[in-house]
């Protein structure tokens, strides 16, 4: 079921934490595709301290920002629980030096801050000894032709069995994460890939999870029956049908690797941002904290500079749809709900009027939407008595511009009216 918070919320974060970050390698592939041997990752259980966790500082920190939900890793592929799951003992309770559990202060602290809270969870396990155990049916007509991988695939005959073994492991422990911290808002599911939809038998677990979580949103990753999709690392030129998010790394990886400083800049993800809301999405924005707990200066600072632009700027952000369609406005825009407000989002200062085509409806007024300056404009062309508009040029002297991205408020007296026709010959004039 989608919610509307989900869609007017536009900003979350997404929080990759795990024993992944005391060596600084990449989350679970990092053995699966043996950069590093499985005992060594698994060896950082050891290191895993979380010893400067501070949630509240987290949850702080987000709402600065201007988000509006988070989602942590309670699972990844590695396995290892971020809660005291009694489906196992692979937690950071009962095999790291943090010793407890890090779920329920990061709930408390993020409705503590009016969040919402959301879940990441990887179906596949590649820690458990009942998952690499049957084979996808397409896999399974063309094992000679497929390169194994010891952590995905059977080593000898297939075990039925083993994979009902798991499959009670993987709904024991969703039904811990459902029942034992609170309403969750959202589960972000990971790993559907390895297994078709009968395998996981997602159908039924769509019905128990809106029978026995009926607030939670889920993603698409069950095989399509979640409820919004999820681009990531590349913003699509088309945007998806129905509800989406585009989820994105700050620098390349989603968890904490020191030597990865290949990070966006602030007008960067400000830009992302922006084209992201434009097209009706929302941005869920990857950090990666050190095993202690604590987010790195290069990540604070990004978040502090994103939120810094939002403030001022809301009303273009909450609530609104997606803005105008591409060839309208060179830049992202984005429309109030009641479709009666154009947002434009102007980055750079213009050397020139701002053009904006195909607007049938009347201009009641334009304004710089953080400081309330009145502008200029003027409708130049076209063929009013045929319904053809011209184009609305707008001034924006350089002195009212923002340093990384200007949005500019139209007003309109009636709602939005685009023309998005072929053009025509005009055969009379007035």
């Amino acid at each position: 079921m989608m919610h509307d918070w989900f869609l007017e919320s536009k900003l979350g974060i997404f929080i990759h934490w795990g024993i992944y970050s005391v060596k600084g390698v990449g989350e679970s592939w990092s053995f699966y595709h043996d950069s590093i041997s499985y005992e060594d990752y698994m060896a950082q259980l050891d290191g895993f301290t979380a010893s400067s966790y501070d949630p509240r500082a987290w949850a702080r920190l987000f709402k600065k920002a201007g988000a509006k939900y988070a989602v942590l890793t309670t699972k990844h592929h590695d396995g290892v629980a971020l809660w005291d799951t009694q489906a196992n003992d692979l937690s950071t309770v009962h095999k790291t030096p943090a010793g407890r559990d890090l779920i329920t202060p990061y709930v408390e602290a993020l409705r503590a801050e009016d969040l919402k809270v959301g879940f990441y969870y990887s179906h596949l396990d590649w820690s458990h000894p009942d998952y690499a155990t049957v084979w996808r049916p397409d896999e399974r007509e063309k094992q000679d032709q497929i390169k194994k991988n010891r952590f995905t695939h059977p080593s000898g005959p297939e075990d039925p069995e083993a994979w009902e073994r798991f499959l009670q492991f993987h709904r024991a422990q969703l039904e811990e994460l459902t029942r034992d911290f609170g309403p969750i808002d959202l589960l972000w599911f990971d790993g559907d890939w390895e297994r078709d939809v009968e395998q996981w038998r997602f159908r039924e677990l769509r019905s128990w999870l809106d029978q026995n979580s009926p607030q939670s949103i889920l993603n698409s990753r069950m095989w399509g029956l979640g409820d919004y999709a999820t681009p990531e690392q590349g913003i699509p030129v088309i945007p998806p049908r129905g509800p989406w998010e585009f989820c994105v790394t700050m620098n390349r990886s989603w968890g904490y690797q020191p030597q990865d400083t290949e990070y966006k800049s602030i007008e960067q993800l400000i830009w992302m941002f922006a084209e992201t809301i434009g097209l009706g999405g929302n941005m869920l924005l990857g950090i990666g904290p050190k095993e202690d707990g604590t987010i790195v200066p290069e990540e604070v600072e990004r978040l502090e500079g994103l939120g810094a632009w939002i403030s001022g700027k809301e009303e273009a952000i909450y609530p609104t749809v997606a803005g105008l369609p591409r060839g309208h406005y060179y830049g992202p825009s984005t429309l109030s709900k009641d479709r009666k407000a154009i947002y434009l989002f102007q980055f750079g200062r213009p050397t020139m009027p701002i053009p904006l085509k195909g607007l049938r409806s009347k201009v009641k007024k334009i304004s710089v939407l953080a400081t309330g300056q009145e502008l200029s404009y003027r409708f130049m062309g076209g063929a009013p008595w045929l319904n053809i508009p011209g184009v609305l040029w707008i001034d924006l002297p350089r002195e009212y511009c923002d340093p990384v991205a200007t949005v500019l408020k139209i007003e309109l007296a009636e709602e939005l009216d685009l023309y998005r026709e072929e053009g025509q010959t005009i055969t009379h004039n007035e």
